[in-house]
């Protein structure tokens, strides 16, 4: 039995001296580097895809954002906001609650109290309904992962400059040193009965604004 396993283990020790087998290997890279779709189209894909998976979308402008996002925490009646520390605060300054920026040194544990959430995103693909966040230490416009994964409401605000149409243009958009989190839709998840149970592993709500 000794000889054996020692003859197996020699023979996949080896594998890689074969003569026949080259050096490296080169990968054909053939995807889709430009969007089929103009503008209009692209931001209708992308809402039709966020609403099927039982998002709420509104489009707004970038002077009517402000206003939005309040009148969205008004009508859930969200009284604890935090908001990734790269966004502007001057969106928040008619909101009648609370709203701070979020203190990375904080317990991620306690954001489970907070009412709702709001962040920027880095880029999203229309053809899959796919928004992403990359995490900059928590300063950037897209806060550290647990601000979008803990508290049961997030508003994420997506730029419609940085919308494309497929997957291969929207990971060339990512920096791979940096977190990433995608995003396509509220969390959900469905058993074997095909019962969808939605705010299993992230927020129930999901709301996004489209600027454009």
């Amino acid at each position: 039995m000794g000889t054996a396993k020692e003859d197996i283990l020699a023979r996949i020790r080896d594998a890689h001296k074969l003569a026949d087998s080259p050096a490296s290997v080169e990968h054909a890279h053939t995807y889709r580097t430009e969007s089929p779709l103009n503008r209009d189209e692209l931001r209708e894909m992308l809402i039709d895809r966020l609403v099927d998976y039982k998002a709420e979308v509104k489009t707004v402008s970038s002077g009517e954002l402000g206003g939005a996002i309040v009148d969205i925490l008004r009508e859930h009646g969200d009284k604890e906001v935090r908001y990734a520390q790269g966004l502007d605060a001057a969106l928040f300054s008619s909101f009648e609650g609370n709203a701070q920026p979020d203190d990375v040194a904080v317990d991620p544990r306690e954001l489970n109290d907070v009412d709702a959430v709001v962040t920027g995103s880095v880029v999203s693909s229309a053809q899959t309904g796919t928004i992403c966040l990359q995490s900059e230490g928590g300063a950037g416009k897209c806060g550290r992962r647990a601000l979008s994964l803990v508290p049961d409401r997030h508003l994420c605000i997506v730029d419609m400059d940085s919308v494309v149409y497929g997957v291969p243009e929207m990971f060339a958009e990512l920096d791979p040193e940096l977190p990433s989190t995608l995003i396509s839709g509220p969390s959900a998840t469905s058993d074997i009965e095909l019962v969808r149970v939605e705010g299993v592993h992230g927020p129930r709500d999901l709301i996004v604004l489209i600027v454009d």
